[in-house]
């Protein structure tokens, strides 16, 4: 297309100088700061309904998780190493990962940038500003924001962004700190809070930054001649020896450095030295002679800006500290859970000589309060991300990306709220306030642990709910390899009151032995950390194949729980597996013992964790009496992920057309519909590195259709991936009955439902 042709312009001296062009921008809520946190919270906060300008200082959004930095992005899954199952993040950054695991499971964090990009340009309700960096603070009076300056230096444009709320998601805080709000850096003591696991100072009060670097193999041998600023003694990295030709990106997370310098204003002395061990670490492994294997590997990437883990972290109202993570403690408030292990560095990084980090894991996920996520001094201005109210114990567990935007979607929905019913970050602590935005987090995804929540809008509380069938779970078929018990091998059972079933399973057995067999439970109902032995028996086992066991319990159940049958190590004995997968059903190998010091406030405890798929697979087993755990009341009941119990409806086995149906005494009007499937919430979704043998979860449903009582189509979807479908009828329907057809789900699972949701 011919464009039209400008006369050149002219523009004489000016002595005085001139002025940069100036934008004057207004929103209900201005956030400050691209990565997921901001992100979460901008988009959930746009649709809610209020208008937002998302202004990010780098040229993609993601901060550590983009393909600026590449870390994996990671929460409470901890890559399924802990004992917290079906413990990814919901809500938005939920959508965000299966919509990037169903484009992208090889991890390319390019494709994870255009993810992100895409969600925020569909919101019309955001104003994005990219490559734009906050500088400067204005206030209405010593405790309100009245707007923030920005620069773009792409553009050459200072804009002035104008709003009655802000939130500060810019990682230092940068709108926090220049609006004089109270904030800390470094360690507290371990006298402030009683925190035992509080670090000294030899050990450091500062986690550092990090750069990754990415090689590639060109199929020829590659030169490699080192800058002259690279490391040239590799044996200043203590740890030099772990280096080696095949481990590359955040992988290499410990290539970190900073701790005991200032995070904020000494960054760039920081990416100087960073930069300096990274290409002294690929001068080593190309040049030393001891990987012959690298010589066809060149440098394909190394990164441009350090991914920072802490520097500011602001007062709330509330701060977080040790106790409530390993404790548990519940919150009136709670909007968000974390659930990733108290992870401290030293503070020298790559230049110590102690371990990369210490990790304790509480034995489950854990609340996190709405009074962390706002300034106890600064009316109007949000915390998220990494900034948020937390000791810097606390903090070792909270700073990660997606724990961090879980949080932040709980700020994007408050902020809306105060838009809405004139209030402030505050106002929304008041138990009235915050049981409003707890019910509406829930209906956007977000799971709160341990919280019930009423809802009396929604019209599945007043209807009756039927299905085809439903499973009675009594056996799971032998189709599947057999597994060698060089480790434990549990097999999880969600049980309703009463006694346990006897679990028959079948093995495989070299010689003569004795297997033992354990049932376990938490001794936390709703934690998954089969840290109590509720019965054990032994076996005595000939050699031979095809062998039945039959464990017999006299244990009784006293409220709905999982409950754990652990067949303990024993190279001899092989256990069949089956190749049925099943919503709210997962096997579990003995991993490690948690072993922590005596002294700093954490427990010991084993770990169960399940292998990835493509194994993972569930133990072959009969029980003597069917589970009778997946019935259709249970889309009502508020958790759309399994917690005491499966808490899905899920169909028979031989059902091949599964349908479940509300029906009402009377005519109800319908406007909008929201169903939740399993995309395996026990899955860690990375975004990077890990490579993923499936792009779309097997027991999420993909085909469904939503009929009226006259048998209408209201909705249809084909190609369904994702954990949530928000339908919003065209015009409202007055009808006395819902009829779901689940018609295909995306693997050979019986089809699966956790909740529904049906609003006038």
């Amino acid at each position: 297309m011919a464009q039209e042709q400008k006369s050149m312009h002219v523009d004489p001296f000016v002595a005085e100088g001139r002025e940069l062009k100036k934008e004057h921008l207004s929103a209900d809520l201005v956030v400050v700061g691209g990565g997921l946190a901001g992100v979460s919270a901008a988009i959930t906060a746009a649709r809610a309904g209020i208008k937002v300008i998302l202004v990010q200082d780098r040229p993609v959004l993601g901060g550590n998780g983009s393909s600026e930095v590449r870390l994996w992005a990671l929460g409470a899954t901890s890559h399924m190493n802990n004992n917290n199952r079906w413990a990814r993040e919901g809500g938005f950054i939920d959508e965000a990962l299966v919509e990037n695991m169903y484009r992208n499971p090889e991890g390319n964090a390019l494709i994870f940038d255009t993810v992100l990009l895409e969600k925020v340009l569909a919101e019309p309700n955001i104003t994005l500003l990219l490559n734009t960096a906050a500088y400067n603070v204005t206030k209405s009076d010593a405790d309100t924001i009245e707007s923030v300056q920005a620069f773009c230096s792409q553009n050459s444009t200072l804009y002035d962004l104008k709003a009655p709320l802000f939130c500060d998601a810019s990682g230092d805080g940068i709108v926090a700190f220049q609006s004089g709000a109270a904030f800390r850096m470094g360690a507290e003591s371990a006298e402030e809070f009683g925190e035992k696991f509080a670090p000294t100072q030899e050990y450091g009060y500062l986690l550092g930054h990090s750069i990754y670097f990415y090689s590639k193999d060109v199929g020829k041998p590659v030169k490699f001649v080192p800058p002259s600023y690279a490391l040239e003694d590799i044996t200043e990295v203590p740890r030099f020896r772990t280096f080696n030709a095949k481990d590359y990106g955040c992988r290499l997370w410990w290539i970190e450095y900073g701790g005991r310098l200032d995070t904020v204003h000494d960054t760039e002395k920081i990416k100087w030295e960073l930069w300096r061990v990274v290409y002294g670490v690929w001068n080593y492994i190309k040049n030393s002679g001891e990987f012959p294997d690298a010589e066809n590997l060149t440098l394909e990437w190394v990164g441009t800006i350090p991914g920072k883990r802490e520097s500011r972290r602001f007062e709330g109202d509330y701060m977080m500290i040790q106790q409530d993570i390993i404790e548990q403690r519940e919150h009136y408030d709670a909007v968000a859970f974390g659930g990733w292990s108290i992870d401290l560095h030293p503070a020298d990084g790559v230049f110590s000589e102690r371990p990369g980090c210490d990790q304790w894991h509480a034995k489950g996920i854990y609340q996190i309060p709405y009074r962390t996520l706002y300034s106890r001094n600064i009316k109007n201005l949000f915390l998220a991300g990494r900034i948020m109210s937390v000791s810097h114990v606390a903090f070792g567990s909270t700073r990660v990306m997606l724990t961090l935007a879980n949080s932040a979607q709980a700020v994007g929905l408050a902020a809306a709220h105060c838009i809405q019913r004139n209030l402030l970050p505050r106002d929304i602590s008041s138990e009235a306030n915050i049981t409003r935005l707890q019910r509406d987090l829930v209906r956007t995804g977000q799971h709160i642990p341990n919280l019930t929540v009423e809802d009396a809008d929604n019209l599945v509380t007043g209807a009756k709910i039927t299905a085809s069938s439903k499973l009675c779970l009594e056996k799971l078929p032998d189709n599947g390899p057999a597994r060698r018990l060089e480790v434990g091998y549990a097999q999880m059972l969600p049980v309703q009151t009463g006694k346990v079933p006897t679990f028959t399973f079948t093995v495989d057995v070299d010689k003569r032995t004795r297997l033992e067999v354990e049932l376990r439970a938490s001794s936390k109902i709703g934690n998954f950390s089969p840290d109590v032995v509720l019965e054990s028996a032994s076996y005595d086992l000939e050699a031979g194949k095809d062998r039945q066991v039959t464990a017999t319990f006299n244990q009784r159940i006293d409220e709905p729980q999982y409950v754990f049958v652990c067949l303990t190590a024993n190279d001899d004995v092989s256990v069949h597996l089956s190749e049925q997968r099943l919503t709210g059903l997962l096997a579990l190998q003995e991993r490690r013992l948690q072993e922590p010091p005596s002294d700093i406030g954490v427990e010991t405890f084993e770990f169960w964790t399940p292998p990835r798929r493509p194994d993972g697979q569930n133990i072959a087993f009969q029980l003597s009496t069917p589970l009778d755990s997946f019935a259709p009341e249970n889309i009502g009941y508020g958790f759309a992920r399994p917690t005491t119990g499966a808490n899905a409806w899920v169909a028979a086995f031989d059902d091949d057309n599964p349908a479940i149906t509300l029906a009402w005494p009377q005519q109800v009007t319908l406007s909008e519909i929201t169903l939740a499937f399993d995309t395996d919430f026990d899955h860690a979704m990375e975004t990077v590195l890990f490579g993923h043998p499936e792009n779309v979860m097997p027991q999420c449903v993909k085909h469904y259709r939503v009929r009226d009582a006259e048998g209408n189509i209201l909705a249809e979807c084909g190609d369904n991936h994702l954990t949530l479908s928000h339908i919003c009828l065209e015009k409202p329907v007055q009808t006395n009955r819902l009829t779901i057809e689940l018609l295909e789900s995306n693997g050979d699972t019986p089809a699966s439902l956790f909740a529904v949701r049906c609003y006038a």
